[in-house]
């Protein structure tokens, strides 16, 4: 009910500045008819009736000029009260009624320190038309001093709603803003999960498809001139393509999981199986050396894992684009850094080395505080640096193709 009449108020100022006059004018009016002791009623005296019109009526003016209206409404109810001692009728908080609603709209629409002061003035005018122009010359009566307690009334309560009014949009601003930010948390989630997502599988199908194609281009080559060894290349060429759709189920059938992540079937892919994979380029024809210097350590299984997909796109890249047939890997553990050196002494490399493999290396690098470069070597070639901390701690939600390789 009172939302509603809130409502319909706010909806409606015009309506609700006419009902407030006409009520206020009309207990202004009729406060002119009593008079002292005994309290006869009698017809209102013209001229306090004037004036009480005309206070009510500046009412009409205090959503625009709010401090404009308390004067004109302070002049009119002090010149009712000097009246009120001439005419005999008693100078109460009906007749001040308008200066009330005048403080009020004031301390609603300003700040504190104005509506204290306008408040402060209004009152002392009050009481000192009160004191001036007393009936029969008697002193203060304690009615008087009662009206001043009523002016003051409504500036503490408008304060008091207005701090309310602030408090209530301060909460509103913080949940839109805080709606706000998760929504961008939220864009910016999904797109953090696009680009692990689009890394993965490059990385899982890049790397297969490549051994595929260079194991495909050799047993086409050998069929016809040494057919032995042209069918042991093909059965290396099938447990490629089945190694990759293994790995690629395995991805695409964690996207669709809705629930719980399942166990993984298989470890993730890491440093300890570096042999097994130099052994898959080494039947597509590329000829891998694996060095390393300082003891072992363990690492994290972020770091692990990135170590290992490192090496695999960077080999993947010399396949594709180096035109040789031999390369190089160099573990070298120091004390607070694993240092991948990746090489090749092949003699071209196409603009396209410097595609998705080479962003999705940094971005790995990256989210677990290493670097890595790629250049050309001074002589002849092209080298893969990566520098990964050994003691990084654990990456936020792993791509999500390694929780497991095959179903």
């Amino acid at each position: 009910m009172i939302a509603e009449m809130r409502l319909w108020a706010r909806c409606r100022p015009r309506q609700v500045d006419v009902t407030l006059v006409v009520a206020l004018c009309g207990l202004a009016v009729l406060s002119t008819t009593m008079t002292q002791p005994p309290h006869i009623v009698r017809w209102p005296p013209l001229p306090a009736v004037l004036v009480a019109v005309c206070s009510s009526s500046a009412l009409f003016a205090h959503r625009t000029f709010p401090r404009l209206t308390v004067v004109a409404t302070t002049a009119g109810t002090a010149v009712l009260g000097a009246m009120g001692a001439s005419l005999g009728y008693q100078f109460s908080s009906t007749v001040a009624g308008p200066l009330m609603a005048a403080l009020y709209s004031l301390a609603w629409r300003t700040d504190s320190r104005t509506a204290a002061r306008c408040t402060a003035a209004s009152a002392l005018v009050l009481l000192t038309a009160s004191a001036i122009w007393s009936p029969n010359g008697t002193p203060v009566q304690a009615e008087q001093v009662g009206l001043v307690g009523f002016v003051l009334l409504p500036s503490a309560v408008a304060d008091s709603m207005r701090s309310r009014r602030d408090y209530v949009t301060a909460v509103e601003a913080r949940a839109e803003m805080a709606i706000r930010t998760r929504e961008e948390e939220a864009r910016t989630r999904v797109g953090a999960e696009r680009m692990r997502i689009a890394r993965e599988l490059h990385d899982v199908v890049a790397h297969h498809v490549t051994l595929a194609h260079a194991q495909a281009a050799t047993a086409e080559y050998l069929l016809s001139t040494k057919p032995d060894k042209a069918q042991h290349v093909m059965q290396n060429l099938t447990t490629t393509l089945v190694s990759a759709l293994g790995e690629l189920r395995a991805t695409v059938g964690l996207l669709r999981e809705t629930g719980e992540p399942p166990t993984p079937v298989e470890p993730a892919p890491r440093l300890s199986r570096l042999p097994a994979l130099l052994a898959s380029f080494g039947h597509a024809g590329l000829d891998v050396s694996l060095t390393c210097d300082g003891p072992g350590q363990a690492l994290s299984s972020g770091v692990d894992l990135t170590a290992y997909r490192i090496v695999q796109e960077a080999l993947t890249n010399v396949t594709k684009h180096a035109g040789t047939t031999s390369a190089s890997v160099h573990l070298d553990y120091g004390d607070r850094l694993l240092t991948i050196t990746v090489r090749d002494d092949g003699e071209q490399r196409t603009t396209s080395a410097a595609g998705y493999g080479l962003i999705g290396m940094r971005e790995r690098a990256q989210a677990v505080g290493g670097r890595l470069r790629a250049r050309r070597r001074p002589d002849v070639g092209f080298e893969v640096v990566a520098e990964l901390p050994t003691d990084a701690p654990h990456p936020e939600s792993p791509p999500p193709g390694d929780h497991k390789e095959s179903e």
